[in-house]
């Protein structure tokens, strides 16, 4: 005979477990939802940095210089201007500048930054030419495969048609993220950004004791031995967890592949751990080509080059805003806590 405790026990665990599984279904709507929203409002914006670096500068200029030094350097400016117009037309000869373009990607769980990338990668190769340069600003901890595998699949429509991709990483590039770094033809990382995480990780929490401890029976009905190993509700056992053991390990060998392929001079098997390195160890490893801030390079670049920034501008809602600082919270917690073990 149960007694009143063993109900309120049998209660507490049952509102429990809906509760989690609440939070969960809810989790994924809102990942749905975020997706859909961003594909429904899109402003395509095209920023001349060269110019917005110049008029920044003026700016500056203005407020702590004397107002007949600051038009001296402005009357120098426009003089030189000039003289180079009259070279030009003198000689017939117009030099055309090289152009760099810049995109920035930052990755959240569920890659949904992928459908404004396959935009911008479908726009640039119908304009960039040979002698043009992509930049990716990218910033993500990693997330789903499917999501991530697609989005280094769009970077790779630029090496295949070869227009140079450099990606930069001031913060962090890991597992997804650096699955989609490793495409560009050079990495140029920020000395104390988390690069790495070649690995493959699965988690979730397993009810199957306590529904047994409450006499609930959890029915769940499969045509195929695997259609469904570990799950939040199922029961367990050595077949099952052995066989998503081996579904873990044949995606990990293809992201070691991938990395090899586009990095053939990395050591795969020693990077391919699921460890992390900071920018300094990660030159070492060969995982990057360079140490150096996203800023340093375009400011580098626009001496020579344009530089024109490509920006979508999408109206998010409080949901998507909130799932997506979630999650990178918690992944970047947990990147953390790794560095300082």
């Amino acid at each position: 005979m149960q007694t009143f405790s063993d109900w309120i026990q049998f209660i507490v665990s049952a509102a429990v477990v809906v509760l989690l599984l609440s939070i969960f279904l809810t989790l994924i709507i809102l990942i749905v939802r975020r997706r859909s929203t961003q594909t429904d409002k899109r402003d395509f914006k095209v920023e001349h940095l060269n110019k917005t670096w110049l008029n920044n500068e003026d700016k500056l200029r203005s407020a702590i210089l004397p107002a007949d030094e600051y038009e001296k350097i402005i009357k120098e400016r426009q003089k030189k201007a000039k003289t180079k117009r009259l070279s030009k037309k003198e000689t017939n000869q117009e030099l055309k500048k090289r152009r760099v373009f810049v995109f920035d990607f930052d990755g959240d769980l569920s890659a949904s930054g992928c459908s404004t990338l396959r935009e911008a990668i479908s726009v640039l190769i119908a304009v960039a030419e040979a002698s043009d340069e992509v930049v990716i600003r990218l910033e993500s901890p990693g997330g789903v495969v499917h999501g991530y595998g697609l989005a280094a699949s769009q970077l790779a429509r630029l090496s295949e048609r070869k227009i140079k991709l450099t990606v930069c990483v001031d913060k962090v590039a890991a597992s997804g993220g650096y699955m989609m770094a490793c495409v560009a033809n050079k990495i140029i990382a920020a000395p104390f950004s988390v690069i790495g995480s070649i690995g493959v990780v699965s988690s979730m929490p397993n009810f199957n004791k306590m529904l047994k401890k409450n006499n609930i029976d959890y029915i769940e009905q499969t045509a195929g031995d695997y259609k469904r190993t570990v799950t939040l509700f199922g029961e367990l056992n050595e077949s099952k967890i052995k066989k998503h053991q081996q579904d873990l390990d044949v995606i990990h060998s293809l992201f070691k592949e991938h990395v090899a392929h586009f990095r053939p001079q990395v050591d795969i098997n020693s990077v391919s751990t699921g460890e992390i390195w900071l920018g300094r160890h990660a030159l070492e490893k060969q995982l990057i080509d360079e140490l150096k801030t996203s800023d340093d390079l375009l400011l580098e670049l626009g001496r020579e080059a344009d530089v024109f920034l490509l920006k979508y501008e999408s109206e998010q809602n409080w949901k998507a805003r909130l799932l997506k600082q979630f999650f990178s919270s918690i992944v970047l917690n947990i990147l953390n806590l790794m560095v300082k073990k």
